[in-house]
């Protein structure tokens, strides 16, 4: 009898979604990242849960449709993650005509069953307040809805959802064999040790190193229907004084966005180019970097350029390649490659996907696997659609309230450090304040308003293993710690005080 039912390689969103929905159905299940988790694509998304507004005209009606179904499933799943998020479309003298965006729109309030979300509406922008940091161009603008969302914390909580659930998830564990008979016998490498795990179904949900197992793991073919697409983002200081965001036209056919980012922040993004070569050394190149930052300059009054930037980050999307001749005009859309061949263990393949849609995507895998896994099919019904991610068991719109009995239990907390805490652990924020009366109950401060308690609780329940972790994936609080700060960051992890793992972690950790 093989160990586990599915293997999934890949500790992305992905993955993570594959690995929740199949441990709460029953099946045993065993996850491997090389890596992190959400180190790779999954953090470097221009983190929004959204139906695709610009899909509309690519004909991909299905996509968009089924993602704009998702966020109302978001919010209400993970309300500590998941926000609404009010965009302004500018109308662009000479490129797509306002009757066009018009439609757009209007098609955009309709498809999704929208029910929490408000209507979208026209807006002059030389009068409304909106329009203000735009240049004088920008004189007609829509108004329409979608959320906001912490992408690599959505990859976290669905793997210690999946954990406690009973899933195995081992982090900076690399699969560097497999053997393929009735089961999968895996060749597992941590921390140069080596053992074997063997399980009825594997699943490659590397992202971009998907073709990378294939043929390194694998010993498979490459697939011609792998594409790689590249997008960058940059961080700049604070654009605009409200909380809205923009997306903006630009000549190349293309959109990007200027959204609200970590309260005194700007992301804009993302680009789209092929790409080739190793996915982990990924970084937005000096091109990328101005055109973003021309784009700015192009909309608003207040002008950036590269030195500006202080944050950037880049990430690669595994797409299945249609055919089309330019990267943004590749579908977005997943697809779930099987292979069962009589007298072999199956295999899934997973091509492409958005973070919007990760939850459905984890759905139609395992409806895919349900014939293949026979005496133990993925055994209960599909149930992740009224569930809550951890924390998340609170009401879609009961953020501030959270917020406000946080601050009554632990008054000595800043309105700010409150509202950062119950944005990242929602009601499990008591899981990290417990019993303390006063700030210096939570251990050493060690930059902004990190201290040693939420780092003992990141290390112990949510794999968290360098100050990387910490602050760019579990947190964005690298935005603002200094160079010390970090290293202190580093130096007390380093020292093993946070590391007492639960019984719970220890499992799912591995």
């Amino acid at each position: 009898m093989a160990d586990f039912d599915l293997a999934i390689v890949g500790g992305g969103i992905n993955g993570t979604g594959i690995a929740r929905d199949a441990a709460g159905r029953g099946l045993r299940v065993l996850l491997v990242e090389q890596n992190d988790l959400a180190s790779g694509t999954s953090s470097a998304s221009t983190k929004l849960i959204h139906g695709g507004l610009r899909y509309l005209e690519h004909g991909w009606v299905r996509l968009v449709r089924e993602a704009l179904s998702e966020r109302e499933v978001m919010l209400r799943m993970a309300p500590h993650l998941t926000r609404p998020l009010r965009f302004v479309l500018p109308q662009e003298p000479g490129m797509r005509p306002a009757w066009m965006l018009r439609c757009g729109v209007f098609v955009y309030d309709h498809l999704g069953g929208r029910k929490i979300l408000p209507a979208s509406r026209t807006i002059d922008l030389s009068r409304d307040p909106l329009g203000a940091p735009l240049k004088d161009r920008c004189r007609l603008g829509f108004e329409y809805y979608d959320c906001q969302t912490d992408d690599s914390r959505l990859v976290v909580l669905n793997a210690l959802d999946a954990a406690e659930r009973g899933a195995v998830i081992r982090t900076r564990t690399r699969c560097v064999g497999a053997e393929r008979s009735e089961v999968w016998q895996l060749m597992l490498e941590e921390g140069g040790r080596r053992d074997v795990a063997s399980a009825r179904v594997l699943i490659n949900a590397a992202g971009p190193w998907v073709g990378m197992v294939a043929e390194g793991v694998l010993g498979q073919p490459p697939s011609a229907r792998l594409r790689l697409d590249k997008g960058s983002h940059i961080v700049v200081r604070r654009l605009f004084e409200h909380d809205c965001g923009y997306v903006f036209q630009t000549p190349d056919g293309r959109v990007v966005f200027a959204l609200p980012f970590e309260g005194d922040f700007t992301l804009v993004g993302t680009t789209d180019r092929s790409f080739a070569g190793d996915p982990s050394a990924v970084t937005p190149a000096p091109d990328e970097v101005a055109y973003l930052c021309a784009v700015v300059k192009d909309h608003f009054r207040a002008a950036i350029s590269p030195p500006d930037v202080v944050w950037s980050f880049a990430g690669v999307r595994s797409l299945y390649d249609d055919g089309s001749r330019k990267p943004q005009d590749t579908p977005r859309d997943y697809v779930l490659a099987l292979d069962d061949k009589r007298g072999q263990a199956p295999l899934l393949t997973v091509y492409g996907g958005k973070i919007t849609t990760y939850r459905r995507l984890a759905e139609a895998a395992l409806d895919r696997l349900a014939r293949v896994l026979g005496a133990r099919p993925a055994s209960g019904p599909a149930w992740t659609r009224h569930s809550a991610l951890p924390g998340g068991d609170f009401p879609f719109d009961g953020v501030e309230r959270l917020v406000a009995e946080t601050r009554r239990s632990w008054p000595f907390l800043s309105e700010g450090h409150a509202r950062r805490l119950v944005r990242a652990y929602g009601t499990r924020v008591t899981r990290i304040l417990g019993s303390a009366k006063a700030i210096e109950d939570l251990g050493p401060h060690l930059g902004a308003d990190l201290n040693g308690a939420e780092v003992r609780y990141l290390m112990a329940h949510e794999w968290a293993q360098s100050a990387d972790d910490v602050l760019w994936r579990r947190s964005k609080l690298g935005l603002l710690l200094t160079r010390e700060e970090r290293e202190r960051l580093a130096k007390f992890m380093a020292t093993g005080v946070g590391n007492s793992l639960s019984p719970l972690a220890g499992r799912g950790s591995g």
